[in-house]
């Protein structure tokens, strides 16, 4: 009986460590779910601090995403207003070449220089007028009875002489008796003419005006540059004729239409020149906008006005197949002139690199000033082979060495919009502009061609431009004739009267003639 005994107590014992196991095991489990339930409250404040900070973030993102939007507006409006003030700017630059800024100087100096030639060996050489070769008239002037400060006998001692070359302020009518009759066998009417006769035409047209009056009103109106209204007072004040604006209009068009063969002559003498230099500029034709083309050589200059602006345009007057030397600027229509050997303004680069440099920060002033200088060494290098300087063998080594350096500006790729456009630019002038050191005696800048359109931007601020087609004919013609006139020095007045008088139309002898080529 005593052994069951002893093993129950034996259990007993266990189940009662088992429970006092299971008490402690209950108590850590009451412990950490006290902790527990302390981390879940601190969670869920932990949750409730990001539920705050996160509606304290999106309401900083709407914030944001508003300071974004009107940023993005304020920078959208900035950048139109910068592309305005480039408009304006541009605009204020071309502005600046037209109108009277092209003959300002700039403001004052603050110690100009005296006015006037300078004393000594300085003066330069000294010219005065020289004496007519023909005398019309010859007046005595005489000495006064007495001496006009103390009234005392005056002995006379020698004739000194004066000449004083004046105009006639007068016209000159000359009135011709037209015979008329008819043919005895076929009855045609015939009627004589006069050598110095302008027209065969009579009745309500019979009072004309004379060769020397038309003349020397082309030349008013088509070189000088005075307007046909004002060149109709000139006219009458001057001279003392009565002349209409329209009657001077319509007859410097008939000295136009006189003038067309020689015109056609001088285009013909320009496309076979071995250069050629060409430019354009704005015109006015009836109000709307045409363009005037200038192509020059050394002894002959003609114009052509044209309603556009393509390669068809310019090579009415050039021809489509030149196949010469030809100096142009930076125009793309000019590009298209394959057949020619082209040389590239270097003027007109040279021009832009400065305005560049002047308006750009450090930084983005290099290339431009890199590239100004590059085309002065050619300049200086033509003008070194030109003085003996420099040997044939080294004008060409020379040259590919500035191609080489160009060549390597035009490798990066640059931030600046400018000198983007100015390395694209010189990208496609390339090949053409060393031509004048390859081919020496040709020139470097179009400066004959700017030289022709400088009278035609005069003639175009002062009274715009022509009314009809047949007007710009006429001023292309007349414009023509004179400028090449001018060019080879020859008075155009005489030969145009001559021109006038003659029943026919021929070329007028205004361009010297040139070598046999060999």
């Amino acid at each position: 009986m005593s052994r069951p005994t002893s093993n129950a107590r034996e259990r007993l014992e266990q189940l009662e460590q088992a429970l006092g196991r299971l008490r402690r095991e209950k108590a850590g489990l009451q412990q950490d779910k006290a902790g527990l339930q302390r981390d879940r409250a601190g969670l869920q404040r932990d949750k409730a601090g990001l539920q705050r900070d996160r509606a304290g973030l999106q309401r900083d993102k709407a914030g944001l995403q508003r300071d974004k939007e009107r940023l993005e507006r304020a920078n959208e409006r900035l950048r139109r207003e910068r592309d305005q003030l480039r408009k304006a700017l541009a605009l204020a630059r071309r502005a600046g070449k037209r109108q009277a800024a092209p003959f300002s100087k700039g403001a004052p100096k603050r110690h100009p220089a005296r006015p006037g030639r300078k004393p000594g060996r300085a003066y330069g050489p000294k010219a005065h007028r020289p004496i007519p070769k023909h005398v019309d008239e010859e007046l005595e002037a005489p000495l006064p009875d007495g001496c006009p400060g103390c009234g005392g006998a005056i002995g006379h001692r020698r004739v000194e002489e004066q000449y004083q070359t004046e105009i006639i302020r007068t016209t000159y009518v000359t009135r011709f008796r037209v015979h008329v009759g008819a043919c005895e066998a076929c009855g045609q009417r015939v009627q004589g003419r006069h050598p110095r006769q302008t027209s065969d035409a009579l009745g309500a047209a019979a009072s004309q005006l004379g060769p020397d009056a038309v003349a020397l009103a082309a030349v008013l109106n088509k070189e000088v540059g005075v307007s046909v209204g004002k060149t109709a007072a000139v006219l009458q004040q001057t001279f003392g004729l009565r002349v209409t604006p329209g009657g001077v209009s319509q007859a410097v068009a008939r000295l136009g239409r006189k003038c067309a063969a020689t015109y056609e002559d001088l285009t013909q003498r320009v496309r076979a020149s071995a250069s050629v230099t060409i430019d354009d500029t704005g015109w006015r034709v009836g109000g709307y906008s045409h363009w005037l083309f200038a192509a020059a050589t050394a002894d002959a200059t003609v114009y052509a006005i044209e309603a556009g602006r393509g390669h068809a345009d310019a090579a009415k007057l050039l021809g489509a197949d030149f196949d010469g030397f030809l100096v142009r600027d930076g125009a793309a229509i000019y590009r298209k002139f394959a057949q020619a050997y082209q040389q590239s303004c270097n003027g007109h680069i040279i021009n832009r690199c400065t305005r560049l440099i002047e308006l750009a920060s450090g930084a983005a002033a290099a290339f431009p000033r890199q590239v100004k200088a590059l085309l002065q060494q050619g300049l200086a290098l033509r003008d070194r082979f030109a003085s003996g300087e420099v040997s044939a063998h080294g004008l060409t080594v020379a040259t590919g060495r500035l191609e080489a350096t160009l060549d390597r500006l035009l490798g990066p790729q640059y931030r600046s919009d400018e000198n983007r456009r100015l390395a694209n630019h010189l990208d496609r002038e390339f090949p053409y502009l060393f031509t004048y050191l390859k081919c020496p005696g040709l020139e470097a800048t179009n400066y004959r061609a700017e030289q022709a359109i400088r009278p035609a931007a005069v003639i175009r601020k002062v009274w715009g431009g022509n009314r009809t087609d047949t007007g710009a004919r006429t001023q292309a013609i007349l414009m023509s004739v004179l400028r090449t006139s001018h060019q080879n020095e020859v008075d155009p007045l005489p030969l145009l009267a001559d021109l006038l008088r003659s029943p026919h139309a021929y070329v007028l002898d205004i361009v010297p003639l040139r070598p046999a080529p060999n």
